[in-house]
């Protein structure tokens, strides 16, 4: 037998048994699906975080507000984080103001409209995170299991043999280890990349809720 040639990576994946094959491409395909969300994720919160900056730059270099909801609604491609948030605040701060004199329940009211539009923002920005927590978590078990199993035929592949040598064993092992090795080949960067997004996400939300108190504040003043 020869060793190196049985010992090849590929030769080991398609030798395997089948479920140790489906544990491989189960691995495989999450993390390809992994990094496809990871490649989305970054763009969109970059996207996110640049269009935040630029909001707050017109928002705060003093211009009319109706003229900011104005570009704002006529926009689409503008209506998204704290635009949307401030586009429904301002509307419903409008609509108050049209139907009934400013109050405390005026100012809880457009509160309210802008945290069910943040809340719809912030549930955007969480999009594809638990699919990457997930497989964070559980790809590693996945594998552990495919190596389970293969160790588990090795031996009972070698119950059949009067005496067990390294060519007998080694690939049986080796192919155990690989669904492992793949585990944590999913696992490792859907973690990494979790934890930096759920940062984003966080400071992002922060950010967003600054702002509903902020524009709650000025349209206090305003009314």
């Amino acid at each position: 037998m020869n060793i190196g040639s049985d010992l090849s990576f590929f030769s080991l994946i398609f030798g395997a048994s089948l479920p140790v094959q489906l544990v491989m491409l189960i691995l495989i395909a999450a993390s390809v699906i992994s990094w496809k969300f990871i490649y989305l994720k970054v763009k969109f919160l970059k996207e996110s975080e640049e269009n935040a900056q630029e909001f707050e730059k017109f928002f705060w270099s003093g211009g009319d507000l109706a003229k900011l909801y104005e570009s704002v609604s006529n926009n689409s491609r503008a209506i998204n984080g704290l635009a949307e948030i401030f586009r429904s605040g301002y509307k419903e701060y409008m609509g108050q103001k049209e139907h009934q004199a400013f109050d405390k329940k005026s100012i809880e009211s457009v509160r309210r409209a802008m945290r069910a539009s943040y809340n719809r923002e912030i549930d955007t920005l969480d999009q594809h995170l638990p699919f990457l927590a997930s497989v964070g978590s559980v790809s590693p078990y996945i594998g552990l299991f495919g190596t389970v199993w293969g160790i588990m035929n090795a031996f009972i592949g070698l119950s059949n043999v009067a005496q067990a040598t390294l060519s007998q064993v080694a690939p049986g092992i080796a192919e155990a280890l690989i669904a492992t090795a793949i585990g944590l080949f999913a696992a490792i960067p859907a973690v990494i990349a979790y934890n930096r997004f759920a940062t984003k996400v966080d400071r992002l939300s922060l950010r967003f809720e600054s702002f509903i108190e902020e524009f709650i504040n000025i349209v206090d003043r305003k009314g």
